[in-house]
């Protein structure tokens, strides 16, 4: 099967020419345009998922040979979750290349954080299927590249470190209320209200509830701190 233009541009993109190009378009399929002869992409995603996470530890491994797995399970896992995925998916333009059935494209598709994450893992699992694990491996740590160097000392995330914070005061944990939703179905955008149970609250907006609940725990975070 020949690849189309933009689908051999986008296999230009992430530096790999695929031999069985076939596997590309299922990763690039999803399941609102699959048939019976047009395999969609979910079987793909739960490979490269496994794939993704092989890559990730061994490379977390190396990266710090001291670290305990208290320290690298929340490095593991900023750098696996679907968030990052997408985000990497929107640096290499995957969103223009997915193939979508004609509802999923009228609701925004291809800017979907979970669309673009789901096919992200796919083009991970349809390179490793293509060419083994080396080449997986190459191309997942080109595209996470700086994501791994950087991952911090101590990866916990703002809402639990406000969760440890109250716990250590021996307050409740924090609670999160959403207090408004606006933008249209496809591409919501959530405000989240942080609250301690001695008072203390921030409020965040973001493109979804876990991203404004993460943003609220930070300000809040860093409102309790400043009141030292």
């Amino acid at each position: 099967m020949k690849l189309s233009g933009d689908l051999a541009a986008f296999s230009k993109r992430i530096g790999h020419d695929f031999k069985r190009t076939e596997l590309l378009v299922e990763a690039l399929t999803h399941s609102s345009l699959s048939s019976i002869t047009r395999p969609d992409n979910q079987r793909l995603e739960f490979l490269g998922d496994r794939v993704l996470g092989l890559v990730i530890s061994e490379a977390l491994l190396s990266a710090d040979g001291e670290a305990s797995e208290g320290l690298l399970a929340p490095r593991f896992n900023s750098l696996v979750r679907k968030e990052t995925c997408a985000e990497i998916a929107t640096e290499i333009a995957l969103g223009d290349v997915l193939k979508l059935g004609r509802s999923e494209m009228i609701s925004g598709g291809r800017r979907k954080q979970a669309l673009l994450g789901d096919a992200m893992e796919s083009v991970i699992a349809a390179v490793y299927l293509d060419a083994g694990f080396d080449t997986a491996r190459a191309l997942i740590l080109r595209l996470w590249g700086g994501r791994i160097s950087a991952a911090e000392g101590d990866a916990r995330d703002s809402k639990t470190m406000l969760q440890e914070w109250a716990q250590a005061r021996q307050q409740d944990p924090p609670v999160y209320t959403e207090t408004a939703r606006t933008g249209p179905d496809h591409a919501p955008v959530f405000t989240i209200k942080a609250q301690l149970q001695s008072g203390e609250n921030a409020t965040a907006t973001a493109p979804s509830k876990r991203q404004a609940q993460q943003a609220a725990a930070a300000q809040l975070l860093t409102l309790v701190e400043d009141q030292k």
